[in-house]
C-alpha cells in the first residue's frame, strides 16, 4: 500500500519516529505540519484521537491497509495471550518486516518492493508475497542477482537486529531462530489503545 502523503510530514504529525516508514528524522522541524504547528502546543486531544493516533502509527509503520490491520486483529483475538501484543507479533512475522529488520532493505516499503519483485528467498524458494508469515527456523535470503542491493542497505543503520533473528551480513541472509516476543518489538505504541479503538 503506497503512502501518498510525504513521509516526513506523517512523522511530524504523529510526533514519533516511524523507522519502518522512513529513515528521515523530524529533529530539524519537530513541530506538527501546518501554519499553526510551530506557534504553540498541541491542542488537548480526546481519548479517541489518542487511540486513532496509536493505530495510525502501527498501520503506517508496517505499511498495511486498514482492512489488513482489522484482519490481523481478528486473528490476534483468537490466539492465546494479550490481544494487542499478539497483534504486534503477527505484524512482526511478516516477510517484508523481517527483510527490513535483517537490514536487507532501508525501510519496510523498500523491503516490500524487494519481495514483490521476487528478490527474496524463504528456505530456498522464491516468495513474492510481502505478507507471507514466517515461522521459527525459516531462512530468509536475497536471490542471486540481488546481492548488490545488500551493500547499499547494509550501511543504512536503523533499528538493531532483534534477538529472534540471526543475521549473516556477508551472505545477505538471516534466520528466524524463534518467534518474536514482546521485548523484540521495535516501534513504541500503546497496543491496548489500538484494541480499544476497534472495540468501539
Amino acid at each position: 500500500m503506497p503512502v501518498r502523503t510525504p513521509r516526513l510530514k506523517i512523522v511530524r504529525r504523529l510526533g514519533t519516529p516511524l523507522p519502518g516508514l522512513t529513515r528521515k528524522s523530524a529533529d530539524r522541524r519537530p513541530a506538527p505540519p501546518g501554519q499553526h504547528g510551530a506557534t504553540g502546543a498541541r491542542r488537548r486531544r480526546s481519548a479517541y484521537a489518542r487511540a486513532l493516533e496509536e493505530k495510525q502509527k502501527l498501520r503506517l509503520n508496517h505499511g498495511v491497509t486498514e482492512a489488513q490491520l482489522r484482519r490481523y486483529l481478528e486473528r490476534a483475538r483468537g490466539l492465546a495471550g494479550e490481544t494487542g501484543t499478539t497483534l504486534r507479533i503477527l505484524l512482526e512475522r511478516r516477510l517484508d518486516n523481517v527483510v527490513f529488520r535483517l537490514r536487507l532493505a532501508r525501510t519496510i516499503p523498500a523491503a516490500r518492493q524487494l519481495v514483490s519483485h521476487g528478490h527474496v528467498l524463504v528456505n530456498g524458494a522464491r516468495v513474492d508475497r510481502p505478507g507471507f508469515e514466517l515461522s521459527a527456523g525459516d531462512l530468509v535470503a536475497l536471490a542471486p542477482g540481488a546481492q548488490e542491493r545488500l551493500a547499499r542497505a547494509a550501511t543504512a543503520g536503523g533499528l538493531p537486529v532483534p534477538g529472534y533473528l540471526a543475521v549473516d551480513d556477508v551472505a545477505g541472509a538471516g534466520r528466524m531462530v524463534r518467534l518474536p516476543e514482546p521485548g523484540d518489538l521495535g516501534l513504541r505504541v500503546d497496543a491496548q489503545m489500538i484494541v480499544e479503538f476497534y472495540a468501539r
